[in-house]
């Protein structure tokens, strides 16, 4: 018998990393660009944000829509007379909800926004959207929470948006076990996800819905998979309500949806054969795809600043199905519990990093010469100075990336920087 007794089991991949923690500047965008892929999915929602005309110009320029179009989403600004205390906010706001709901009568859902100015942090939303609910309930239910970039993450707001909805949501009264996609996914994406799992035989409900009557019911028979790795507070909420968490990696790339879809496979007790044959074609697809992004991507080195949350599933992706190198995978914010697929299978040894300091992140970037960086707009410009390849983080936020048909997209949005380097170079 061995006399070594082992501290503890060896765990695989970065399962037991520590990472760099850095708590200084940091360069992110707020959680007021959650409204950008959010508006488009509910929608009979709208978002009216209470901030500052900066809050504005974010918005209609990250949306890229024009005012006239009409959108769901608007800012009531706080202006000189809020700010002298020569008008009451409150009956302000009320006023500007009274004349948002007169002329947009296809509004069911009204999120009040709030952002970070100092006069809207005094402002109690949560007491003006049950005002609000007193006055015009049961035709429209308003809700709040906060888009203020104090938060760690630009991707938060999409969290603070779901979780505000959960308490709201129908209970089950079914005993039967009940699918859950919990995340913000693309039309297209939440077809073909939905059209997978009827082929394995599962019926699964998507939260956020479409449309805010169609909300899906939760409790505790209900199993629910993130597609979103940033949704730690909508996670709490539901499990809050009995929800269970099924473990998995997020879809992103061949193996990532592969190993997603088997997680609710298991649970649900789905033959292996009828999964293959449910899955099969749409893998085989994908894996062509990529095989031609992996000739222009393998053995580069990439260097990932924190920005989304998604920087740990990507890296998964990139150095697995790719063959990148990972100098530096950053993260705002690392939730062990929802990452512990993932960084199973990141490399050992991977340099990773939770935080920021970023003049002590852009120094070590320098240093390591990656051949690609993903960063924030703020910094891709002075890295592209330095002859650095970026890209913008935000773009593999607002494109659909999941699941099978995707993997190649994703791919391109890394393999498309270098091609552009190669080409001013030529």
């Amino acid at each position: 018998m061995s006399t070594v007794i082992p501290i503890r089991a060896e765990t695989p991949g970065c399962t037991d990393v520590v990472p760099l923690v850095e708590r200084g500047q940091r360069e992110v965008f707020c959680g007021l660009t959650g409204i950008i892929w959010l508006h488009r999915k509910i929608q009979d929602a709208f978002f009216l944000v209470v901030g500052s005309r900066t809050c504005a110009h974010l918005i209609q320029s990250a949306a890229g829509v024009m005012i006239f179009a009409e959108p769901r989403f608007g800012t009531a600004i706080i202006d000189e007379r809020d700010l002298a205390g020569l008008a009451d906010v409150h009956e302000e706001l009320d006023r500007v909800v009274g004349q948002l709901l007169a002329r947009r009568p296809d509004i069911r859902l009204l999120f009040l926004v709030g952002s970070c100015p100092s006069e809207v942090i005094k402002l109690d939303l949560s007491r003006a959207a049950e005002r609000q609910n007193q006055i015009h309930h049961p035709k429209v239910r308003v809700l709040n929470y906060s888009g203020s970039g104090i938060e760690t993450t630009f991707t938060q707001g999409e969290d603070a948006c779901l979780a505000a909805m959960v308490p709201g949501l129908p209970a089950s009264t079914d005993t039967a076990p009940a699918l859950m996609v919990v995340g913000t996914l693309a039309d297209v994406v939440e077809d073909q996800m939905r059209s997978l799992f009827d082929r394995m035989g599962l019926q699964v409900s998507f939260f956020p819905p479409r449309n805010s009557q169609a909300m899906p019911v939760v409790g505790p028979n209900t199993r629910y998979l993130l597609a979103q790795p940033f949704l730690a507070d909508t996670a709490r909420a539901l499990q809050s309500r009995g929800a269970q968490h099924l473990a998995a990696p997020f879809p992103l790339g061949v193996e990532g949806t592969t190993a997603w879809l088997q997680a609710a496979a298991t649970e649900f007790g789905v033959a292996p054969e009828v999964f293959e044959q449910a899955t099969a074609a749409p893998r085989q697809r994908a894996e062509k795809a990529l095989a031609v992004q992996r000739q222009m991507l393998q053995g580069q080195r990439i260097f990932f600043f924190p920005d989304s949350q998604l920087e740990i599933p990507l890296a998964r992706f990139v150095h697995r199905e790719l063959g990148m190198d990972l100098v530096e995978v950053g993260t705002p914010y690392l939730h062990r519990q929802h990452m512990a697929a993932e960084l199973a299978l990141i490399p050992a040894g991977t340099r990773i990093s939770e935080g920021q300091d970023v003049d002590l992140q852009l120094d070590r970037c320098i240093a390591d010469a990656p051949d690609l960086v993903v960063c924030g707009l703020g910094l891709a410009n002075p890295l592209e100075a330095q002859g650095i390849t970026t890209k913008w983080a935000i773009e593999l936020v607002f494109t659909p990336i999941q699941g099978y048909e995707q993997a190649a997209d994703l791919a391109g949005l890394f393999s498309r920087p270098l091609k552009r380097r190669l080409k001013l170079a030529a």
